[in-house]
């Protein structure tokens, strides 16, 4: 009997959902969009496999909807925090996640909000487009310099690895907060300090971290008053880890310079735009840290790659840290 697997979205870059099809019974979501959740449960039942985005809810209503068949939930993202970890290990799923193939890409991306929000680009953009250029003033569209100010790397991994790397050729001081990498590193050359001194000592501030219980609002008001008030954070993380309210109201009071975002609590806004999106220091992307063809095919690939690995009674290649490989028996009644 061939055995079948869900993917949340009928397209995606790469040819990864080929070779699903060619092995498996593939059933896809419908739309664009993110599908209903009642609809995801529809879809799952009976499932083996299951490929979902960074944002698609796995929930234990949705494992419990595709049964005892359900092997492994795939992830086409590095972030996880959208799954039920336990609820997962409780039913002996393994959970697999696609790091590494995103890191320069996301860094790249991480780079260029740098750029961008420092240098008032955004707003130079926007008034250029709107006519507004009418005669060149030494004063107009000023920003702040990126070669030879401080950045500070707000977890250590592998993307923030790489957006030192380039923060380096820019000819910049690196410090960095990770409790993986608490000292100084060579390559490139970091100090490895606390977060209140890392705050106090950066002119840009990047926070690379995953969203866990722990990291959820770890920039929050006391966080922004202890940057300098010429301080740019920049966000490619997730948007939950840092508090918008606080950081909203620390831009409009002139606590920090500007802020370059690709990520928000709420994702997607629709219509209904966060009030970030239009403050004049704030450059704001719609989470597309990664989306490059080649990065977001290779993403699918390896989220396929471990579907086909589990489904084969083999380990998946990249579990989620500290998950399971292979499933195993459930453990809830």
């Amino acid at each position: 009997m061939t055995q079948r697997v869900l993917t949340t979205r009928p397209a995606l870059p790469g040819g990864g959902l080929g070779r699903l099809a060619d092995r498996f019974d593939l059933v896809c979501g419908e739309g664009r969009g993110r599908p209903e959740p009642a609809e995801l449960r529809t879809l799952a039942a009976g499932a083996s496999g299951m490929l979902c985005l960074g944002n698609d809810r796995v929930d234990a209503a949705l494992l419990d909807a595709a049964g005892p068949s359900l092997k492994v939930v795939a992830l086409a993202s590095a972030g996880f925090d959208a799954v039920d970890r336990d609820a997962a290990a409780e039913r002996g799923v393994v959970v697999t996640h696609t790091p590494g193939v995103l890191a320069e890409t996301t860094a790249d991306l991480t780079f260029a909000l740098i750029l961008m929000a420092r240098r008032r680009l955004g707003a130079a953009r926007d008034s250029l487009a709107a006519g507004e250029w009418d005669v060149f003033r030494m004063d107009d569209y000023l920003g702040l310099d990126v070669h030879g100010a401080t950045l500070g790397v707000v977890g250590y991994g592998q993307i923030g690895r790489a957006v030192a790397r380039r923060a380096h050729g820019f000819g910049m001081r690196l410090l960095h907060h990770s409790p993986s990498t608490p000292g100084d590193t060579q390559d490139p050359p970091s100090r490895g300090v606390d977060l209140p001194t890392l705050l106090a000592e950066a002119d840009v501030v990047s926070l690379n971290v995953p969203l866990t219980p722990e990291t959820r609002h770890l920039v929050g008001a006391a966080e922004l008053a202890a940057m300098k008030p010429t301080a740019t954070l920049v966000n490619t993380s997730r948007g939950g880890v840092v508090d918008e309210e606080a950081l909203l109201r620390a831009l409009r009071e002139g606590a920090i310079h500007s802020a370059g975002l690709d990520v928000f609590a709420r994702e997607p806004m629709g219509a209904e735009l966060s009030p970030l999106v239009r403050e004049p220091r704030v450059v704001t992307l719609p989470h597309v840290g990664s989306a490059t063809e080649a990065t977001r095919a290779a993403m699918v690939d390896l989220a396929v790659d471990n579907i086909l690995e589990v489904l084969a009674g083999r380990p998946a290649r990249t579990p989620l840290p500290g998950g399971a490989a292979l499933p195993s028996a459930p453990t809830h009644a």
